[in-house]
């Protein structure tokens, strides 16, 4: 007669489950029989299907259940204001990820793309995704990045309209690497200072004088200081209001979701291959999504969106796209 207790804790849906949950939250494949609540000895001894490889088939069933769940999501309702894109390096594999903000301020884990490097070849591939399942590339969208020319490159080559947000962190700390660390420290709090004036034009003027002052002993910080300053410059020129430039002025969000990929791959001790590594991050990106709140500022959404009609209206130029011209 088969016992009730121990159906339900072999059930294949149950178990795959709880081997995702477990090892995600950094539980091993040995130890993971420690990690389950006791059901006692008798069903534990005829438990087999917790055994060490038992649980390592469940977990990549899982995991790529996650991943193409992830991968084929129908993109076509979803309105998003704001996408960015970045990458997360597991071993010799580099996977690069894109998190949607739509108008209500929900946050999005949209797609992943596996290569060797941070390329506009792998970049276009994962935006080419993203319009073929239904994602609107036609419309205005703010595309927050950090400063990779590859990523610029293929954000232009596919989007119809991009207004691109350069990570004021990632800017900050380029242009720190560039000076002795005597001067970090000031440097690094003008900059600060001047992304948070009151415009864009006031910004501008700020950062252009303490490039002027870096040119004669520091030429190489003021020239990183220079490289891209209009675009760090996004979110003050479209009048977005402090509660909502605090999402949109850095990478901080998807950041934040690459963390949480990275902290639940922490244990792993050997990455056998790129499919290994879009298993774990397509898994991390799903529990960070999870844990994601709406954006603060949301409400202010709307009117970000009326802006940036307005910047693509008079300043962005239609193209066609690298990417379409290839396939004709």
């Amino acid at each position: 007669m088969a016992v009730a207790s121990y159906e339900l804790f072999s059930s294949t849906e149950i178990l795959g489950r709880l081997a995702m949950e477990k090892m995600l939250a950094g539980l091993s494949t040995r130890r993971y029989p420690v990690g389950l609540e006791p059901v006692g000895v008798q069903i534990t001894e005829k438990a087999t299907a917790t055994s060490k490889s038992a649980v390592s088939r469940r977990f990549v069933a899982m995991t790529e259940t996650a991943l193409a769940e992830l991968l084929s999501r129908d993109l076509s309702g979803l309105d998003l204001v704001a996408l960015m894109i970045d990458g997360v390096h597991f071993a010799e594999s580099c996977c690069v990820v894109a998190l949607g903000i739509d108008i209500e301020g929900t946050k999005h884990p949209l797609a992943l793309v596996e290569g060797s490097t941070e390329n506009a070849t792998l970049v276009t591939e994962l935006l080419v995704d993203l319009r073929e399942r239904g994602l609107d590339v036609t419309r205005a969208m703010l595309v927050g990045l950090d400063g990779s020319k590859a990523l610029r490159k293929a954000v232009l080559d596919v989007l119809d309209h991009p207004v691109i947000q350069r990570c004021q962190l990632h800017k900050v700390r380029n242009v720190k690497d560039h000076l002795p660390q005597r001067l970090r420290t000031t440097v690094g709090r003008r900059m600060t200072d001047a992304y948070h004036a009151g415009s864009a034009l006031e910004a501008e003027a700020a950062l252009l004088a303490l490039a002027k002052e870096l040119d004669r002993t520091h030429p190489s910080a003021a020239a990183s200081l220079r490289e891209g300053l209009d675009e760090t410059l996004t979110v003050l020129r479209l009048g977005v209001p402090p509660t909502l430039a605090r999402t949109l002025r850095s990478t901080n969000c998807i950041e934040s979701m690459i963390s949480v990929c990275r902290e639940h791959a922490g244990n792993v001790k050997r990455w056998r291959d790129g499919q290994m590594a879009l298993r774990w991050c397509a898994a991390g990106m799903v529990e960070a999504g999870k844990q994601f709140r709406r954006v603060n500022g949301h409400l202010h959404l709307p009117a970000l969106r009326a802006a940036l009609e307005r910047e693509v209206a008079e300043h962005v130029v239609p193209v066609v796209h690298n990417d379409q011209v290839s396939a004709a």
